[in-house]
């Protein structure tokens, strides 16, 4: 009787602990095939290279459970890790697998050609990478020699190939998003109107002989100015740093209109540290003074900052000839003529989503108020924005 009941707890202990054990296993694989993929990902985001790929295949390889992997272009191995890795090497012909011609050309080879002697390698899955709906390259999965494969590691493969794709297209968007900044940036510093330079330095000439230490602190200021314009820099700086600029802006504006341009500061001290993206404050103070005094001969502008709700918001409000509600969303469309607000505006929505960016609102022979609002960013997230 008690063999009996020994032997059917044996019965039904046995493939429990095997269940359980089998269990942790499938976990210890799951966590690390997800280590894997977590490491592999930075490195593919700066897109598909010899060192890039070096730093990726061995994560490859925990992926998809394969004796070796390959990585590659369309014409040759841009690294190799596993069995055979003594005689296969980055810079080798694709182990003589002719790269996926098209989206769908995932196949199976039976067995991979080597003529070395010994090779340990035997089928392989080949899998296609995919950028911008072209065919960059291949992940090939090859496996030991006499090794049957099943649909499970055709699919595993497979995933691993679109995980790698996913990475790449990503990378694309990044360098075209760098190049798009980059564009802008150079058409903002593109809008630093002739008109206002020869504006400036004829101010500077007027006052050499009546105020030479005047004349020679302008000179300063607009050398400054140039300076922080043109000068290669961090895509975010502080409110300070930005509101600096602008105030050299405004002393050359006020040189010239001298007490027809009256100028109103309202900037609480808590803001100064906030991250704002570099030239987003001048090209809204400029507006101002374009259309608040230019246009009509005299004016005042105000320039407040404050902290609300979570958000900064920076505000620069004229008394000029306004514009209609129409006008004002051409203006920041871009199609109303100049780059300057609706190339902030871009930037703004490129870097914080739609919550953020400038409103305008405005009253012919009213004024204008134009209003920016940015998250709260630390120095070490505007990095990372």
């Amino acid at each position: 009787m008690l063999v009996g009941l020994v032997l059917a707890l044996l019965v039904f202990e046995v493939p429990r602990q095997l269940a359980r054990r089998r269990s942790s296993s499938e976990i210890r694989a799951t966590q690390a095939a997800l280590h894997a993929a977590t490491v592999m990902l930075p490195y593919l985001r700066r897109g598909l290279s010899e060192e890039s790929a070096h730093r990726a295949v061995e994560h490859l390889l925990t992926l998809t459970h394969a004796a070796a992997v390959a990585l590659g272009d369309r014409q040759r191995v841009l690294a190799f890790v596993g069995a055979g890795e003594d005689h296969h090497h980055a810079g080798d012909q694709l182990l003589r697998i002719q790269a996926p011609a098209r989206e769908d050309h995932l196949h199976v080879e039976d067995q991979v050609a080597c003529d070395h002697a010994g090779c340990p390698l035997g089928p392989a899955v080949v899998a296609p990478l995919l950028s911008s709906g072209e065919v960059v390259g291949s992940v090939v999965a090859i496996f030991t020699r006499g090794y049957e494969l099943t649909g499970d590691e055709t699919r595993t493969v497979a995933e691993a190939a679109k995980l790698v794709s996913a990475q790449l297209e990503l990378a694309v968007v990044e360098e075209q998003a760098q190049a798009l900044a980059q564009a802008e940036m150079a058409a903002l510093r593109a809008q630093i109107r002739p008109h206002f330079i020869y504006n400036a330095l004829a101010a500077i000439a007027s006052q050499i002989h009546s105020d030479p230490d005047g004349a020679r602190e302008l000179l300063t200021e607009f050398a400054e100015f140039i300076r922080y314009a043109f000068r290669r820099q961090a895509p975010f700086v502080s409110l300070a740093d930005e509101f600096g600029y602008v105030e050299k802006y405004l002393r050359l504006e006020q040189a010239r209109f001298g007490d027809r341009l009256e100028v109103i500061y309202a900037l609480a001290p808590d803001t100064l540290d906030a991250r704002v993206p570099v030239l987003s404050l001048q090209p809204l103070v400029e507006n101002a003074v374009r259309h608040g005094v230019e246009q009509r001969g005299r004016g005042r502008v105000r320039i407040a900052a404050e902290r609300q709700d979570g958000a900064v918001s920076l505000t620069v409000i004229d008394d000029g000839v306004g514009m209609t509600a129409e006008r004002a969303e051409a203006v920041l469309s871009g199609s109303g003529g100049g780059v300057g607000l609706a190339n902030v505006q871009a930037r703004l929505l490129a870097s914080f989503g739609p919550a953020y960016g400038l409103t305008i609102q405005s009253s012919p022979e009213v004024g204008t108020t134009v209003t920016m609002t940015l998250p709260e960013l630390t120095p070490s997230e505007a990095l990372s924005a």
